[in-house]
């Protein structure tokens, strides 16, 4: 029977869709950045968000959006300051969320080890319709603000200084970036879960960069390779009865590997069979007669 029969499947290849386009929109911006990890960052606070939701009674996936938005905002400015001190408050943040998940989800009637950790590592086949709608929403805003805006992004992620100059804003654009990573991570936790989601935003981006030329068709490339490994790795999910996050991940490593090996083969082999340019000596002037003698014509030679 087709796996399209079980609506619940139709649920969780939509929400592979989602997720697939957006996390590599915006994980090309941190990659271009060297701000790898802080998706990963963000999933941590975003834990909390979710814990909050189980408490209080609202929906897990709201309550991550605002927690982490929060957290993100906080995370661009300690970043804007750099030095020691924002390093070390960076990590208070990221790790003062992951655990004050844990504590308030153990605080909550409805929560417990289950939900906890399907929200750690993904749970896609759970994705519910009122899930499915809030990913939409939040995958449309997120997608026009990163490929609507790519110019003044890729401006900012390349020198900053010189964009603030030509007039960007560039505080601003900075905020909303973090903000459309925090809200990333929220659309992406049902799917390989806040633990893994930073995998999703920055593999599927390092692989297009082993083979494509320039960031429009970097970004084209992630964003396609990252829907088909969503979409691979929730489909074996299925028939392997494995972990839906664990399985698109590895999928998505696996690919780098292959990609990464078969670029450097086809690079050395260019090189290899490469035909060297003939060296050409350059050909020496010829003899000017003597300046102090000059030529007749019909004179006879001597």
């Amino acid at each position: 029977m087709s796996i399209l029969h079980y609506d619940f499947m139709v649920r969780a290849l939509i929400a592979a869709v989602l997720v697939g386009l957006t996390a590599p929109a915006v994980g090309i911006y941190l990659v271009q950045r060297r701000m790898s990890l802080v998706g990963d960052g963000i999933g941590h606070i975003a834990l909390t968000g979710v814990a909050l939701g189980f408490l209080t009674g609202q929906s897990p996936v709201i309550s991550a959006v605002v927690v982490a938005a929060l957290g993100a905002v906080a995370v661009e400015l300690i970043r804007s300051r750099g030095g020691a001190s924002g390093d070390v408050a960076l990590s208070l943040l990221f790790y003062g969320g992951i655990a004050g998940g844990v504590l308030l989800i153990s605080l909550a009637p409805s929560g417990g080890n289950a939900n906890l950790l399907g929200y750690l590592f993904g749970s896609l086949l759970t994705t519910a319709p009122s899930d499915l709608i809030v990913m939409g929403i939040l995958t449309v805003a997120v997608l026009a603000f990163t490929v609507g805006l790519r110019s003044w992004l890729f401006a900012i992620c390349h020198d900053e200084e010189f964009a603030r100059v030509s007039g960007v804003p560039v505080r601003l654009l900075n905020i909303l970036l973090a903000v459309s990573a925090a809200v990333t991570v929220t659309v992406a936790m049902r799917v390989v879960g806040v633990l893994l989601v930073s995998a999703l935003m920055v593999i599927p981006v390092a692989t297009a960069q082993q083979v494509a030329r320039g960031f429009v068709a970097t970004m084209a490339g992630a964003m396609g390779l990252s829907v088909a490994v969503a979409l691979t790795g929730a489909v074996g999910s299925f028939y392997l009865d494995v972990p839906s996050g664990a399985s698109i991940v590895v999928l998505a490593v696996l690919v780098f590997v292959v990609v990464t090996a078969a670029a450097a083969g086809v690079r050395a082999w260019q090189r290899r069979n490469a035909t060297p340019r003939p060296s050409v000596s350059p050909t020496p002037p010829a003899a000017d007669p003597d300046p102090a003698v000059p030529a007749e014509a019909g004179a006879p030679t001597r």
